[in-house]
């Protein structure tokens, strides 16, 4: 049954999830992940993916998926932001894709109520594609897809793109995501600054290159905070009519203390103001990204009324 009929409970999550979208219903996304294991003890030079398996830092990732979950969140992005194999080229998780990815799931299902949602994230690669750098981008997709497949067997409920600094990147993992797990949705959002990304293109153009690719929702992650966010909800809706937006903001610019300590200066009570500035401007997903914490969530779900 479809939610024409008010009756979803038969359909998988992935179906249950893009019923919901093409209905019109918000979804409260995840805060952030990173600054989160810092203050819960992710030692200095160890990359949250190798610290994931171990059970110290396995403990800490549940927690902090949980800590959202209870706030309101109902999808979280797994902890596989840095698990393609171009970024795990180094280091003790190195070769380890498939195992960080089916840890990240697993971890994640064991801390959430069965109703959120899990979406396998795919950051970056951490290199530049040629012709700016090395990387070829057949072999970018290539790197992808390899982690979407992980992703895909120990079993997101759909995958997410995040905090691509330019389109060809944004295009090698959404296609490399489809290669491997053409059955699940794709989510994909890039990271503006002053409107554009790092490489100059404008929104309207990522949103109507990345909807051409058959993504189910198009926004933008991290940046320098709320309102920057918000500025190019509406060049990304112009370039993709009738898409879902999604906005998962950065709680303001990082303030560096003397001592090294980093502290983001937005407030939950922003976060209300933005989600519901957000929603406005098309957003269907609202979260959080790098220093948004349970409380920050927690605002903007009962900004949504997200039950």
């Amino acid at each position: 049954m479809t939610a024409a009929t008010g009756d979803t409970r038969a359909m998988s999550p992935p179906d249950r999830f893009t019923d919901a979208l093409a209905a019109g219903r918000p979804f409260t996304a995840d805060g952030a992940m990173g600054t989160a294991l810092f203050a819960l003890g992710l030692p200095a030079g160890i990359a949250p993916e190798a610290w994931l398996l171990t059970p110290e830092g396995a403990a800490a990732v549940g927690a902090v998926h949980a800590g959202h979950a209870a706030a309101g969140a109902r999808i979280i992005l797994s902890a596989t932001f840095g698990a393609n194999p171009v970024r795990l080229a180094e280091g003790s998780a190195r070769g380890r894709t498939a195992d960080v990815c089916r840890a990240a799931v697993a971890v994640a299902r064991a801390a959430v109520p069965q109703d959120v949602l899990v979406a396998g994230d795919l950051g970056p690669t951490g290199t530049l594609l040629a012709p700016f750098g090395d990387l070829e981008p057949a072999a970018a997709r290539a790197a992808f897809a390899e982690e979407a497949a992980a992703l895909a067997a120990a079993g997101v409920d759909l995958l997410w793109v995040e905090t691509m600094a330019n389109l060809a990147e944004a295009r090698a993992a959404v296609e490399g995501a489809r290669d491997a797990a053409a059955g699940l949705p794709v989510v994909a959002t890039l990271t503006f600054e002053r409107g554009r990304t790092l490489f100059g293109e404008r929104p309207e153009d990522a949103a109507a290159t990345l909807a051409d690719l058959g993504v189910v929702a198009v926004g933008a992650n991290c940046g320098a905070g709320f309102d920057a966010v918000l500025d190019v909800l509406p060049g990304l809706a112009a370039g993709a009519p009738g898409l879902p937006l999604v906005a998962k903001a950065n709680a303001g610019r990082p303030i560096i203390g003397r001592d090294g300590s980093v502290a983001y200066p937005a407030t939950p009570a922003d976060a209300a103001s933005y989600a519901r500035r957000a929603v406005e401007l098309g957003a269907l997903i609202v979260g959080g990204c790098c220093g948004t914490t349970a409380a920050h969530v927690a605002a903007i779900a009962a900004e949504l009324a997200i039950p």
